[in-house]
């Protein structure tokens, strides 16, 4: 009985998302995460802020 009460949220949900994922129009998770670091980089490289060469470098 132990086993199944402290797994049961797991099970549950884990057939929620089944249900969703077959239902409904679910992203791809890694797509959304590739375009938003894509976008992070972009975003880093036209703000970085030069960098100041000083006189001692050769």
């Amino acid at each position: 009985m132990g086993i199944i009460r402290s797994s049961f949220s797991f099970i549950l949900g884990t057939v929620c998302g089944v249900y969703v994922a077959q239902n409904y129009d679910v992203p791809n998770i890694r797509k959304v995460a590739d375009s938003a670091l894509l976008t992070a980089k972009a975003y880093e490289e036209k703000y970085r802020k030069s960098k100041k060469r000083s006189n001692n470098d050769d």
